[in-house]
């Protein structure tokens, strides 16, 4: 993998109609935000080649509003990254690498958020830029990686959708 992007579901529905967490669906404004945090990374040229996204109702329907600006790009559902830890996302798409340059996570928080201040973190980003990420990932939020040769995560972009004319919520 060259380059990790890890994405927290846009904004759901406070409700199901089943009543179960897995089902709630995006609201309208989390399927706007989804589709504004599209086109900033598709401008930011972060293409994905495969994403590896949770099953559940909401982070699938965040990636159909995703996916129109990364036609033909691939998608991978695992049961497992329904609120995942951290360490079980890392897993996941370590694995979904090993095939694919440019990856990207769609998931639950607070796995999602641990996950990327983790790799800031690691990566030796900025303390600013790691304050602002550990603060708050919002939904519809993005954080982008690149890896060296060792596997090193390197820091390349924070993505808040209210910075892109989206709504951002919790």
């Amino acid at each position: 993998m060259d380059r990790l992007i890890v994405m927290r579901h846009a904004k759901a529905e406070r409700r199901a109609e089943s009543g179960r967490d897995f089902d709630r669906a995006l609201s309208e404004r989390g399927r706007q935000d989804a589709a504004i945090m599209g086109q900033v990374l598709a401008k930011a040229g972060l293409s994905p080649d495969v994403a590896v996204v949770s099953p559940a109702q909401r982070t699938l329907d965040t990636w159909a509003a995703v996916s129109a600006a990364f036609p033909g790009v691939r998608s991978e559902g695992e049961r497992t990254l329904y609120n995942a830890a951290a360490n079980t996302l890392r897993d996941a798409v370590d694995k979904a690498g090993e095939t694919a340059g440019v990856v990207l996570l769609i998931a639950h928080n607070p796995g999602v958020h641990e996950l990327t201040v983790s790799l800031l973190r690691e990566g030796g980003a900025s303390p600013s830029v790691i304050a602002r990420a550990a603060e708050r990932f919002p939904t519809a939020t993005a954080a982008a990686f690149t890896f060296d040769a060792a596997g090193r995560p390197c820091y390349d972009g924070l993505f808040f959708v209210a910075d892109h004319g989206g709504g951002g919520g919790e």
